[in-house]
C-alpha cells in the first residue's frame, strides 16, 4: 500500500529515539479508564446511550450521534477493541473529527473508521435485493461531511481494506490506527490492510459512534507522537467544554 513503507520506518525511528530533556519517549497512555466516562463528552447521543460496565464501554446504538474527546489530536497511533452484540451492528470511530455537528445531521465531520458486524451488506440490501458491496464489513476508510482523502484502495471515495479479517457479533476486533500529516493507515486484528492520505483535515477530536446497535469497547489508548504540519485551515475548530 502507499506510503506503508515510510509510516512503519518513520513509526520505528520515533519509537526507539532516545529521550532528551525536550522529548520523552511517546507511550500509550489510555482514554478510557474502565470506570466511567471521564475524558469523553457527549455531543448529540443521550445519557442512556453510553456506560461503563465491568470494565467495558457499552454503547446501546441510539440514538444515532457521538460522543468525543475532551481535547484534539494530531498524529498519533490509536489502539481500541470492539464487539458488536447485534447482526448488522453499525459504529465507528471518527479521528480528525470537528466537535460537533451539522445542522441536520446526526454525524461529524472527519475521517471514519468503520465498524460494522459481517451480516451488515445481506441485512441492508440494495433496491434490487442484491447484497451490498462486501467491502463495507472490513474497516472502510472514508472522509464524512466534508472531509476527503485519496483511498489506497478505492471504492468510490472511500478505501476499502486489501483482505477481510473483522470478526462477527460476539467477537472482540482489534484496531490499530496509524494517523500522520495527513495518512491513515488501518490494521484489523494484527495486519495492516487499509490505508487512505492527503486528508484535508489533520488535527482534532476523536469521536465514538452510536449507530442504531448495540456495541462494546475496551482498551482504548492512544499514543501521541510528534507534531506535524497541520495549517489551521487543516485543524478542526475547537469545541469549549
Amino acid at each position: 500500500m502507499k506510503n506503508t513503507a515510510f509510516l512503519y520506518a518513520w513509526a520505528a525511528v520515533v519509537l526507539l529515539s532516545v529521550p532528551t530533556r525536550a522529548q520523552e519517549t511517546p507511550r500509550f497512555r489510555d482514554l478510557f479508564n474502565g470506570r466511567d466516562l471521564t475524558g469523553w463528552i457527549d455531543v448529540n447521543t443521550s445519557k442512556d446511550t453510553w456506560k461503563v460496565r465491568d470494565g467495558l464501554l457499552i454503547c446501546s446504538g441510539q440514538p444515532i450521534g457521538v460522543m468525543r474527546s475532551e481535547k484534539q489530536y494530531e498524529n498519533f497511533i490509536l489502539h481500541i477493541e470492539w464487539m458488536h452484540m447485534k447482526a448488522g451492528g453499525n459504529s465507528g470511530v471518527f479521528v480528525w473529527s470537528e466537535g460537533t455537528v451539522p445542522e441536520g445531521k446526526r454525524l461529524p465531520k472527519g475521517c471514519e473508521v468503520q465498524m460494522l458486524e459481517l451480516d451488515w451488506p445481506n441485512l441492508n440490501r440494495e433496491k434490487d435485493g442484491k447484497p451490498r458491496h462486501s467491502g463495507y464489513v472490513s474497516g472502510e476508510l472514508f472522509g464524512a461531511n466534508g472531509l476527503k482523502t485519496t483511498p489506497d484502495n478505492p471504492r468510490g471515495e472511500r478505501s476499502m481494506s486489501y483482505e477481510s479479517r473483522c470478526k462477527g457479533k460476539g467477537e472482540w476486533n482489534t484496531y490499530d490506527v496509524v494517523c500522520v500529516d495527513g495518512v491513515i493507515k488501518l490494521a484489523i486484528n494484527g495486519k495492516f490492510v487499509n490505508g487512505v492520505s492527503k486528508a484535508t483535515v489533520r488535527k482534532g477530536y476523536l469521536c465514538l459512534e452510536s449507530e442504531g446497535a448495540e456495541i462494546h469497547f475496551r482498551n482504548i489508548r492512544i499514543m501521541e507522537l510528534p507534531p506535524g504540519m497541520a495549517t489551521p485551515e487543516q485543524t478542526a475548530p475547537l469545541v469549549e467544554k
